[in-house]
């Protein structure tokens, strides 16, 4: 059976195709993308502007046909933090499936990490005991920890890279005043949820996901994406400290010349550090093993889990 996932992040409107069959790896036979920032492209009243509507609509529409011409049987179309906390969220979901008779699931920030929990706990297997995950989108860090292959505990907080860029910093590079008050506005919004995580013991395997920290590894020192999914990669506080003293004097085009960043995100780069950074601290985590599986995978994972109908396993579009 050949899977269409269609993922309307806060950053990216990400398209994956895979051929699922149960037992199988989840490992996209397309890949396709396009930057959308939509978590910059809320109003003062919280509203996805026009403008915004209008990108998503032609993204979304895009995504679709393409989806048809691999000849995907099924397309699984969502979307996260930056549609979720949009105070037009409903009018804009009824605009999109009228315009391209797509409709976009909004799942819930609990529900993501969730699901990206699950997505780990396959790729590191039982022998890995406690897992906790963290995992930074645009709009939104996800935070979740369990033994089992449910978390015990699931947190969303709007603590994405993008969001917090476009509310806190309004010159490049940031200044120092506004990355300190930032900071300190982290640690606030993490305190509470911290002290959950804290009560239910040891951290076990400490886990990060998601673009953000795939970058954050890559520019202290990880092996780079062209070495494949199975070299182990980390992000230590140490080298992420390190790392902040460093990109958050440089300007965005700047950010944008080192090797792991690329243009559509070294202006939100900074307050991704200061984002992961608060949260290693708040949970006393020294290193992070980087996955390369996250919320893409555990949607795939969950669809195949359900059961595929007979013969949806046999390859037929291989």
């Amino acid at each position: 059976m050949r899977l269409g996932v269609l993922d309307v992040g806060s950053n990216t409107v990400h398209l994956v195709a895979v051929d699922a069959h149960a037992g199988g790896r989840p490992t996209p036979m397309s890949d396709w993308k396009q930057p959308l920032r939509l978590v910059e492209q809320l109003d003062a009243d919280g509203n996805i502007e026009d403008k915004g509507v209008n990108k998503l609509i032609d993204a979304v529409d895009e995504a679709r046909g393409l989806a048809e011409n691999l000849k995907c049987d099924e397309l699984l179309a969502f979307a996260t933090s930056a549609v979720r906390s949009a105070t037009n969220s409903e009018a804009v979901l009824k605009k999109v499936e009228k315009k391209t008779g797509v409709k976009l699931k909004v799942i819930s920030g609990e529900e993501e990490a969730r699901s990206t929990f699950q997505a780990v706990r396959r790729w590191y297997g039982w022998s890995a005991g406690r897992i906790t995950n963290l995992d930074i989108g645009g709009g939104s860090l996800e935070l979740s920890t369990g033994s089992e292959e449910v978390p015990d505990l699931a947190v969303s907080l709007d603590l994405g890279a993008g969001r917090l860029t476009h509310e806190w910093f309004d010159t490049d590079p940031p200044e120092r005043k506004k990355i300190n008050a930032l900071r300190d506005y982290i640690d606030a919004e993490l305190a509470g949820p911290a002290e959950k995580f804290h009560a239910l013991g040891e951290v076990g395997l400490a886990v990060g996901t998601s673009k953000t920290f795939r970058s954050l590894a890559r520019l202290t020192g990880a092996a780079p994406s062209s070495a494949g999914p199975y070299v182990q990669r980390t992000l230590t506080a140490p080298g992420l400290r390190q790392l902040i003293a460093f990109i958050s004097r440089m300007t965005a085009a700047d950010r944008a010349e080192l090797e792991g960043i690329n243009a559509d995100r070294s202006h939100q780069i900074v307050a991704g550090a200061l984002v992961a950074e608060a949260a290693m601290r708040a949970l006393n985590l020294d290193k992070l093993e980087i996955c390369p599986w996250a919320l893409r995978e555990g949607v795939i994972l969950k669809r195949i889990d359900q059961g595929l109908a007979p013969g949806d396993d046999e390859g037929d579009h291989a």
